[in-house]
């Protein structure tokens, strides 16, 4: 009974409840932009972003500090979107003008970001200790205002991604095959980093921007052990960040952990335990006949599938 009392609380305290949302509308916007990620090989962007997202947290409070807010911080997420959109399409742009490698240009990223934000907090007339909620996320601390924001972005997320789908995935797939077709290369590829972004600003007071990445990039990479073609692994990977961000905060409403750290822990335990299951289940079923014996043996059941989304 004691049990099922806390479990109430846990549902009906109010700053419980704009966590869990939070966590909710993280856990299902965060795997659709992941999946294109992934898809593009570039899975890092979103540590890249969140770098250059964390300076925009300090000019946030630059600005606030000018304005005489009471609450220096109230426009370190509006500042945060900001600085991610601006410094995802220079990347974009750099990226595909070719005059320097994706690696370099992500170096560029999380190195001038991490430092400008540093700087920039300093000239704020606040510390370094002032960005450890924004490093690694801290959900319990979510507003009102918060949560609006979260909201809204998470539902531009949601709605770009799946509603362009067809479109982002003939990008992500095959670029130049794409541009030959005749498909707005450019401006999909624009629309994938302010997307990706926004996906880092969304998920900065869940998970951290130094962990975005991770609820960006796992729930998709447990996905993919699981199902075969593009679709299916982007409606498999929504579900597992749901189950991942509402698992990891419930542990920490009982066991003082950073929920952050918590939530990617768990879904490194699911893709382990997943990793492990899979074969054994698929070695079960196939009891060695070749259920597809028409597909060449250099093409991939998931190849084969995804391709043909």
């Amino acid at each position: 009974m004691n049990a099922l009392t806390e479990l109430q609380q846990f549902f009906t305290d109010p700053l419980m409840q704009r966590s869990l949302i939070a966590a909710i509308i993280v856990g299902i916007a965060a795997p659709v932009m992941g999946t294109y990620l992934v898809q593009r090989k570039l899975s890092l962007l979103g540590d890249g972003i969140g770098h250059v997202a964390l300076t925009g947290v300090a000019l946030g409070w630059i600005v606030g500090s000018a304005m005489g807010l009471v609450e220096k911080d109230s426009l370190a997420i509006p500042g945060a979107v900001v600085a991610a959109v601006v410094g995802a399409v220079v990347i974009e742009f750099v990226r595909e003008r070719g005059k320097t490698s994706g690696d370099v240009a992500l170096a560029l990223l999380f190195y001038s970001g991490i430092a400008g934000g540093v700087v920039l907090i300093g000239l704020a007339g606040g510390t370094n200790a002032n960005l450890m909620a924004y490093l690694f996320g801290s959900i319990s601390t979510v507003t009102q205002l918060d949560l609006l924001l979260i909201a809204g972005l998470g539902v531009v997320i949601i709605a770009v991604g799946v509603g362009l789908r067809s479109l982002l995935f003939a990008i992500s797939n095959d670029e130049e095959f794409a541009r030959a077709s005749g498909l707005p290369v450019r401006a999909a590829n624009v629309v994938i980093a302010i997307i990706a972004a926004l996906t880092v600003t969304v998920s900065m007071r869940v998970v951290g921007l130094l962990l975005v990445s991770a609820i960006m990039i796992l729930p998709v990479a447990v996905a993919q052990l699981v199902t075969a073609s593009f679709k299916t692994t982007m409606r498999v990977a929504m579900v597992v960040g749901v189950l991942v961000t509402v698992a990891g905060l419930m542990i920490t409403y009982w066991v003082p952990l950073s929920p952050g750290a918590t939530i990617v822990m768990v879904t490194v335990l699911v893709y382990a335990l997943v990793a492990a299951i899979t074969p054994l289940v698929k070695t079960s079923h196939s009891k060695g006949v070749d259920p597809h014996p028409d597909v060449p043996d250099d093409v991939t059941l998931d190849e084969e599938e995804t391709c043909n989304e």
